[in-house]
């Protein structure tokens, strides 16, 4: 696919070249191959020549005790916070925790890197456990006086949130090494707890963003009411990214980040019960959402980009076949009660497969 630059957009760094370090027979017999090529279906993602093929999705695996000996295929990085419920109960959820669940049930084998404290009373919270999520997740917590605590208001379909505590930044160094370069890195912060001169150190082999954490500001020493602010997000990370995934809320305020990731790579933004809108290689296309009877839409967003990052780091998979498999993903997960209802991979092949009329429109 050709590379369509924006002449004024910041130039990322040069790949090295893909016959660098390769014995002279090797680079001989690349050479000599023959130089006709079948045109590639534009909505494919570009290649990428100096990283290996991706893997397809593949039926859940069941993991062990061991599995955190492993690199993961699929490592998100975000606070699992403790959302405070009216009746003053608190749940975990946040990014880090709803992505890492859905890439679980789509038969990756997946890591968390998270701040907090989790399994004790603190205050006047009683914070569940992670204990839960051991046979499916390996969690590497860095331990902090409390989790992220958000509480959430809605009045007139909108709303305020409140940060109460804040578990501070993650520290990229406290990554076990062989996870550095895990297949698929999922960026979630969800209170500017990724420090951004950090992402370097990473190496994976697909890298994806959910940003709406580095769009939140609030008083963090005494806590406070959350106000969003526009994205900023350095050259050298934009370069980096594979994909970027905004709500049609957090748009207005990202339009930048997305648009000039989208030129590249994958640009997407999510439109509810309308689908999405995602560009790749600077062209753009509307994907319709599977209708469903909606019971909850918690984390609908999160479990949307964790199952489009799975598809997209399938190299075999277009920008649109990916957009409909998060939608149809999303969809499931909006007929049950939290991050229990998240679907596995049959049941998103079977969606898939019953509603193969819906297209999308460019």
């Amino acid at each position: 696919m050709p590379d369509e630059r924006d002449p004024n957009a910041p130039e990322p760094p040069a790949a090295p070249s893909p016959e660098q370090g390769e014995a002279p027979r090797q680079r001989k017999r690349r050479r000599g191959r023959g130089s006709s090529t079948k045109e590639r279906d534009a909505s494919l993602p570009q290649r990428r020549r100096t990283r290996t093929e991706r893997e397809a999705l593949r039926a859940r695996r069941h993991t062990g005790p061991l599995q955190e000996l492993r690199a993961p295929e699929y490592l998100v990085i975000g606070h699992i916070c403790a959302d405070v419920l009216p009746d003053g109960t608190a749940v975990l959820g946040g990014t880090a925790l709803y992505a890492a669940l859905t890439a679980a049930q789509l038969g990756l084998r997946v890591g968390v890197l998270t701040r907090g404290r989790y399994g004790e009373t603190i205050g006047d919270i009683v914070v569940p456990g992670l204990d839960a999520y051991a046979d499916r997740l390996s969690i590497v917590v860095q331990q902090a006086d409390s989790p992220t605590v958000f509480v959430n208001e809605y009045s007139g379909g909108r709303r305020t949130q409140t940060i109460r505590r804040w578990a501070g930044e993650i520290d990229l160094r406290g990554l076990p090494p062989h996870w550095l370069n895990a297949r698929i890195i999922h960026l979630g912060p969800i209170a500017q707890e990724i420090d951004l001169r950090q992402i370097g150190a990473l190496a994976p082999r697909f890298l994806g963003t959910t940003p709406q954490g580095w769009m939140r500001e609030w008083p963090m020493a005494s806590g406070g009411r959350v106000r969003h602010v526009p994205l900023r997000l350095p050259p050298e990370l934009l370069s980096r990214l594979d994909a970027i995934v905004v709500s049609d809320e957090e748009i207005s305020q990202a339009r930048e980040a997305v648009e000039w990731v989208g030129a590249r790579r994958l640009g997407v933004v999510t439109l509810g019960e309308n689908g999405a809108r995602v560009t790749f290689g600077g062209e753009r296309a509307e994907v319709p959402a599977f209708p469903v009877r909606v019971v909850d839409p918690t984390g609908a967003g999160d479990v949307f980009a964790a199952a489009f990052f799975a598809k997209a780091a399938d190299r075999a998979a277009s920008a649109i076949d990916a957009t409909r498999f998060a939608n149809a993903t999303a969809a499931l997960s909006l007929t049950g009660l939290g991050a229990s209802h998240v679907p596995t991979l049959s049941e998103v092949q079977a969606l898939l497969a019953s509603d193969s009329d819906l297209v999308a429109r460019r």
